[in-house]
């Protein structure tokens, strides 16, 4: 069994790749299944209308969620025969959003949502500006302590995307594991005792970075204290990304001594062998 279970398309605030282009690259290379995770990140980006489509940049767009969710319909059926295709979001959630975020998931059609964090108090990563003005302890710390708040708070969602994400967004290097090790359990803890997840997000063979997203010390925490729901994702965006790096981290999973990996249909994990 190969699967994608996140990958971006011209929905997504940050892509042009086609959805019925991806479906047809993920067949031609022989996954079984994707899913879907297009970008909401309310608070910095936005719902758009027909009034406000000439004013709102697809930068700063939410996924048009009628268009969206009938393409997905549409093309599930038109290629049922070749791949099995699932609707999922990507989350990007703060504190002042969650209940946005519970009345999408309860309106639309969703079999799978990643929680992301993104931003905090509006103030994106990526940008840098969450991170300015502050010490590298005081941004890790904080990014943890705010991803702790979350899962304790929130359960409409299935697994935690690239669940130290702050390391792609740190010039100063990847603060030390240890140092968060408390933050990190705690947030585990509750994830397994809520009946939740975490991804292997493959993007960090791209991004050049020098261990896995999430690391491998903390998807061996994870299995330490009991995880076993744990989907692999791609994070693709483009041509060339899709299915990137599944076997690699399927063969990462079995060697930390995870046994099967997931998808999901209606909010629920579905179980494979590795």
């Amino acid at each position: 069994m190969k699967a994608d279970y996140h990958l971006h398309c011209q929905f997504s605030n940050d892509s042009s790749y086609p959805m019925e282009d991806v479906i047809l690259d993920a067949i031609e290379m022989g996954l079984d299944e994707i899913c879907f995770t297009d970008h909401v990140d309310y608070g910095v980006k936005f719902d758009v209308t027909p009034e406000t489509e000439k004013d709102i940049p697809k930068s700063l767009r939410n996924v048009d969620y009628p268009q969206y969710f009938a393409e997905i319909a549409r093309l599930k059926e038109k290629y049922k025969d070749k791949i099995a295709i699932k609707a999922g979001l990507e989350f990007g959630v703060q504190m002042h959003t969650l209940q946005i975020y519970h009345e999408l998931k309860e309106k639309w059609p969703l079999d799978f949502a990643l929680l992301s964090v993104h931003e905090i108090d509006d103030l994106e990563f990526f940008r840098y500006t969450y991170q300015e003005g502050k010490t590298q302890q005081q941004y890790n710390e904080g990014y943890y302590r705010e991803l702790l708040k979350l899962v304790q708070n929130f359960q409409d969602y299935c697994v935690l995307a690239h669940m130290d994400l702050i390391v792609r967004y740190d010039k100063q290097g990847v603060y030390p594991f240890e140092k968060v090790k408390d933050l990190i359990t705690e947030i585990l803890k509750v994830v397994i005792a809520n009946g939740k997840g975490i991804e292997i997000n493959t993007s960090s063979i791209r991004y050049g970075l020098s261990d896995t997203t999430p690391s491998r010390a903390i998807l061996k925490l994870y299995h330490d204290l009991g995880g076993t729901i744990i989907t692999i994702g791609s994070d693709s965006h483009r041509p060339g990304d899709l299915g990137s790096g599944i076997l690699q981290a399927k063969q990462i999973l079995k060697e930390i001594g995870f046994k099967q990996f997931c998808t999901y249909e209606n909010f629920k994990p579905i179980f494979h062998s590795l």
